[in-house]
């Protein structure tokens, strides 16, 4: 279904109004127990912010901030650092050599850090393919990991081919967060390393006061395993409230929304974005159920907005990248402007409402410009 922001341009939307009542199983116990031990862990902080509640019209807004997580700037890490876990527990497990391998990886930015970092504290290798339009200083901040970084001058679908390729070498394996038939085990790790941060949420919504859970979580989205983690997590539970799921893309890259609209999973050409964790062309192939069953609304937005939405939390102190960011404005645009009314009815919203965003990244993941790449 498509609303019009306004008289001249149509909202890049599509809303399920069944993925309430959609259901399947929870993630396993024991990942937020390995995240627990590790020892720069602690959970990010869950901030509210009335001013924005007051803006949009609802109860409360809190803001999910994954600025500074297991001592990066971005949540990625919690996928990689689990995945990475299980892969070289995996491998000492089926009698191979126990020398050091080569992790390989492709990625806009935050993941391949990520992967870095977990082979450099492991004594592993790493090996990071980086798409065109990554920020020379994302690139630098892989490198300073001890990775090696090889550079793609095409898109990041083009970088996750090449990484394939490259681990089909002996002693490399493929840690990638997307997946594709015949490649799925690593990438459903990745998700499960993920949902150690929606059971911080719960956590600290309670002690908020917020014990039925919130309203509608809002998740940037690039190829759709965070929301395939957050959309376990809120689908698992048929005696808890099941809030409504929003996922946000970029307008160059809305691949989760063309393909919900289509109702079929589908690869869309990509353009350059200042989102660039974001910019993906081809959503996940395990993620696909779950964002096809779970999520309430897709929505897509430009650049200028994601800007804004930082620059707003950032006045508000929280560091926030464009793609964290991307929760926020995505919320704005779907509840303001013609045809607003309509789509917070279709997501359950009202002025009691408790929402939360999901700001995946701090100002330092994906630097950027607005000259471009």
């Amino acid at each position: 279904m498509l609303e019009n922001a306004s008289s001249s341009r149509p909202l890049p939307w599509s809303v399920r109004p069944s993925a309430r009542t959609w259901r399947c199983d929870p993630a396993p116990a024991e990942v937020r127990g390995f995240h627990t031990a590790q020892p720069d862990y602690s959970p990010t902080r869950l901030a509210e912010f009335p001013p924005l509640a007051a803006e949009l019209a609802i109860g409360r807004v809190f803001v999910k901030d994954e600025s500074c997580r297991l001592g990066l700037p971005a949540f990625k890490a919690l996928g990689a650092s689990w995945a990475v876990h299980r892969t070289l527990a995996e491998r000492a497990a089926s009698g191979q050599e126990p020398g050091p391998v080569t992790l390989v990886t492709a990625t806009d930015g935050n993941h391949g850090r990520a992967v870095a970092r977990m082979a450099r504290l492991l004594g592993q290798h790493a090996h990071v393919f980086v798409p065109h339009g990554v920020h020379p200083q994302a690139v630098a901040a892989i490198v300073a990991e001890q990775a090696k970084v090889t550079e793609v001058s095409g898109p990041y679908d083009d970088a996750v081919r090449l990484a394939a390729e490259a681990a089909a070498a002996p002693d490399a394996v493929l840690v990638q967060d997307t997946a594709w038939s015949g490649y799925e085990q690593i990438p459903a790790w990745i998700v499960e390393g993920y949902s150690t941060l929606c059971a911080e949420i719960d956590e600290q919504l309670a002690a908020q006061g917020v014990v039925e859970g919130p309203d509608l979580v809002a998740i940037p989205v690039g190829v759709g395993s965070l929301a395939q983690a957050v959309v376990t997590h809120y689908r698992s539970r048929p005696s808890r409230r099941a809030p409504a799921l929003l996922s946000v893309e970029p307008e160059a890259a809305a691949c989760v929304l063309e393909s919900l609209t289509l109702g079929e999973p589908v690869s869309v050409t990509t353009a350059d974005t200042t989102m660039a964790g974001l910019n993906c062309g081809t959503p996940s192939s395990i993620a696909w159920p779950y964002l096809h069953g779970g999520l309430d609304a897709a929505v897509a937005i430009p650049d200028a907005d994601s800007a804004r939405a930082a620059g707003d939390l950032a006045a508000l102190g929280v560091s926030s990248g464009p793609c964290g960011a991307a929760a926020l404005a995505g919320l704005r645009m779907v509840l303001t402007g013609v045809g607003g009314d309509e789509r917070r009815a279709a997501l359950g919203l009202d002025a009691t409402s408790t929402v939360v965003l999901l700001s995946t990244e701090g100002a330092a993941a994906n630097p950027h410009s607005t000259a471009g790449h």
